[in-house]
């Protein structure tokens, strides 16, 4: 029986930087992960992520954002958002801000390789993979987790990154809120005829928004939100239709499309754990929440989870007290679960006042648009949380040097 203070079942983006975090404060942790890394064939992922400048700060204080943006990536400076039906637009500046940026697209493959590479260097951490949990416990003072080769790992804190499927939620009886948006997204890489000038383009249309995502190499990932009884349809267009009907769904503002690759997609549901926290454990990411990707701010909502987490088990070590008592537990999900309900609200709120095509609505969405665009503190307000940087932050996604205490 191997005993660590805190296991953590999946090693994904969050899972990873959970156990960087802890790991270079001295915590004993297990990472546990059914995947094996996979080797880097060099095929860029289609799906990318909007990096906030909040994660880029958790990047940072973990010592992985120079392997990270040593890799191709894409530091867009402003976005333009514009309604289909309505005249409305709004437009985001970093200059405004005086900051260098709003974010970053990057591929997820390359921020996992950085985060994986760094926890391999950390003599705390110990990773088990490919492994999985086949049964687990929780007891009064430990959680004990069994693996499917029989090993049994007990810590004092067991923590659920494995996703918004997550079987060790199920195995911990922790009930999910969900609801099927009935829309899906698709996802491609496409080359226009314009130049994206570092820009982050959305338009919202009757069937949900429509996103072009700036790479460093002048291509564009898109993230296309359409009804769920279109998905196969387009899915299935041969290539030039494909570039068709989608410069045409955003009303050309990049010019024709001249190439595209491979096209996939998902069914979009909303998931809100009922508890984040039990007595010995804790969810954290996908497994505790699953937003609407209008905002693209999914993985960066699972950072700011497990930099809070991370911050609230080290001030309880340092403190003497049970990192996984629910004493414990329970500043974390105070400080995490209003944060991101409010998040989802928000985006479920503009996901449903968008995607529609009423004039009435059409009018109103493109009067509050302009409103904002005019509004320099309103607009200053939005950017900012758009780049992750409002509300109760933790010390991890806060103007470095950070300083978190010591196991």
């Amino acid at each position: 029986m191997e005993r660590f203070e805190v296991v953590i079942i999946g090693g994904g983006i969050v899972g990873s930087a959970a156990a960087c975090a802890l790991g270079a404060a001295g915590v004993r942790v297990a990472m546990v992960e059914a995947q094996a890394a996979q080797p880097d064939t060099g095929t860029r992922d289609p799906r990318m992520y909007a990096v906030t400048r909040a994660s880029e700060r958790i990047f940072r204080a973990l010592e992985v954002w120079d392997a990270i943006a040593a890799h191709e990536h894409c530091a867009f400076t402003d976005m333009e958002v514009w309604d289909a039906v309505g005249s409305g637009k709004l437009h985001f500046d970093c200059a405004e801000l005086g900051e260098p940026c709003l974010g970053y697209i990057l591929e997820p493959r390359i921020i996992a390789a950085a985060l994986r590479e760094w926890m391999q260097t950390l003599s705390p951490v110990s990773v088990y993979c490919p492994a999985s949990c086949t049964a687990l416990h929780t007891g009064a003072d430990h959680a004990g987790v069994v693996l499917d080769d029989g090993q049994t790992l007990t810590a004092r804190l067991l923590v659920a990154a494995d996703g918004a499927q997550s079987p060790v939620r199920t195995m911990l009886g922790i009930d999910i809120h969900s609801r099927d948006y009935r829309q899906s997204s698709l996802v491609a890489l496409v080359r226009t005829a314009l130049p994206h000038r570092n820009t982050a383009w959305q338009r919202f249309l009757p069937g949900g928004p429509l996103a072009f995502l700036p790479m460093a190499d002048g291509w564009c990932s898109i993230v296309w939100t359409l009804p769920a009884a279109d998905i196969d349809r387009v899915l299935a267009l041969a290539q030039d239709a494909f570039h068709a009907e989608l410069a045409a769904s955003f009303d050309h503002r990049l010019g024709e499309i001249v190439e595209s690759g491979p096209r996939t997609a998902w069914p979009l549901r909303r998931q809100h754990a009922d508890r984040y926290v039990i007595e010995r454990a804790a969810l954290i990411g996908d497994a505790a929440h699953a937003i609407h990707p209008l905002a693209g701010q999914g993985v960066n909502l699972g950072l700011l989870d497990a930099a809070a987490l991370c911050e609230v088990i080290l001030d309880a070590i340092h403190r003497g007290r049970d990192p996984g008592a629910m004493r414990t537990l329970r500043r974390y999900e105070r400080w995490r679960r209003g944060d991101n309900q409010l998040m989802m609200s928000a985006m479920d709120g503009i996901n449903r006042l968008f995607s529609n095509a009423s004039p009435l609505l059409g009018q109103v969405r493109s009067r509050g648009l302009d409103t904002v665009n005019r509004a320099g503190v309103l607009r200053q307000l939005f950017m900012r949380h758009a780049m992750g940087l409002g509300g109760d932050l933790p010390a991890l996604a806060r103007e470095l040097p950070v300083s978190l205490p010591s196991a």
